[in-house]
């Protein structure tokens, strides 16, 4: 027996798929279609496990009442759904002995390190539960984010630059190449704002995909105690505990340095004005990225819809593709011409 209650909303097919079945034997459903579940999300299950159910007592609840108990004969069970998982997955305990690697009652950010070659592993089995990263009370909170913190702190910078970006282009003296020649430089002007704004955006769309890659996706050597550090700090702690609501986003205090660096790099390469509304225009994509990243775990998109799909991409990257593919978070374009594209599974008819 399986209280999935606290897992819920956050389930890939939707809410509603989970409440049908509540109460049912969901050994077969878990073979697919419409997909097959993987030895992670198997393995997620296990972490729902309250018990077994008596013979005999298999009740499924009647429809629009899946809130009572289920399964009389479990004592002590008031989850308002449980599913029963039958004999296929009852016997796979797997892997507990990963789960006491470290100890998740200390920070974790100066245990990974000593993982050595069994931290690839350990960091791609995701677990539901909360991640303490420093000793230090300051160091901790300037680590976490609300979600709504980065829209609060971003989307006045992305208007206001966007005024600053626009009215300087305005006043017509900007002018593309003219470091190199006046004959034969471009005048820029404020009519090609939005362009050059949705130029930034594709640009962090790229960006995204690359750092997301071959940054965030690195394997560290198992030998190099720093590296494996660096790689929990930057990504590998998001997929210990996916759905740790409070690491989902940037925190603004390191996004600002990062965000300064390439701004300095496109003060370098283009003209004043003309770096400051490309930056502007990726900085609005990042800010979407971050907000869709967070919808893309807590939210409950409507089947059938581009979100829903979405979401389901993205959680195959984290229980089932986490190296080869599915690297595009706000978009799946760049994942097409990397060849790093999931396939969608496909299941034989039956006679």
């Amino acid at each position: 027996l399986y209280d999935l209650s606290g897992f819920v909303r956050l389930h890939p097919g939707g809410e509603q798929l989970l409440r049908r079945r509540a109460g049912t034997d969901v050994s077969a459903a878990l073979d697919g279609p419409p997909h097959r579940h993987s030895a992670n999300a198997r393995r997620w299950l296990e972490q729902y496990y309250v018990g077994e159910i008596e013979p005999g007592d298999e009740q499924v609840p009647p429809r629009g009442r899946t809130g009572t108990r289920v399964g009389t004969g479990y004592r002590g069970t008031q989850g308002y759904l449980q599913a029963m998982w039958g004999a296929s997955g009852a016997g796979s305990r797997v892997n507990k002995g990963y789960a006491d690697l470290v100890d998740w009652q200390k920070p974790l950010l100066w245990q990974v390190g000593y993982l050595g070659e069994k931290y690839d592993e350990w960091v791609h089995q995701p677990v539901d539960r909360p991640i303490r990263l420093f000793h230090s009370d300051f160091l901790e909170f300037l680590s976490k984010t609300a979600w709504y913190v980065v829209f609060m702190v971003w989307m006045p910078v992305v208007l206001y630059l966007s005024w600053v970006s626009y009215t300087s282009l305005a006043q017509g003296n900007t002018r593309l190449f003219s470091s190199f020649t006046t004959e034969y430089s471009i005048p820029v002007h404020k009519y090609y704002f939005p362009f050059i704004f949705l130029l930034g955006m594709i640009l962090w769309s790229l960006l995204e995909y690359l750092i997301h890659r071959f940054v965030f996706h690195m394997k560290p050597p198992a030998s190099n105690y720093y590296l494996i550090t660096l790689h929990f700090l930057l990504h590998g702690q998001h997929h210990k505990s996916p759905f740790d609501s409070s690491r989902l986003v940037f925190p603004p205090v390191p996004a600002s340095l990062v965000i300064g660096f390439f701004y300095g790099v496109l003060r370098l390469l283009l003209p004043e004005v003309l770096g400051l509304s490309v930056f502007v225009g990726g900085l609005c994509g990042y800010v979407i990225y971050d907000m869709m990243h967070y919808y893309l775990h807590y939210g409950s998109p409507k089947k059938g819809t581009y979100l829903y799909g979405l979401k389901a991409y993205h959680v195959k990257h984290h229980f089932e593709h986490q190296r080869s593919g599915s690297f595009g978070i706000s978009t799946r374009f760049w994942d097409y011409p990397f060849r790093t594209l999931i396939p969608e599974e496909t299941f034989k008819k039956e006679d």
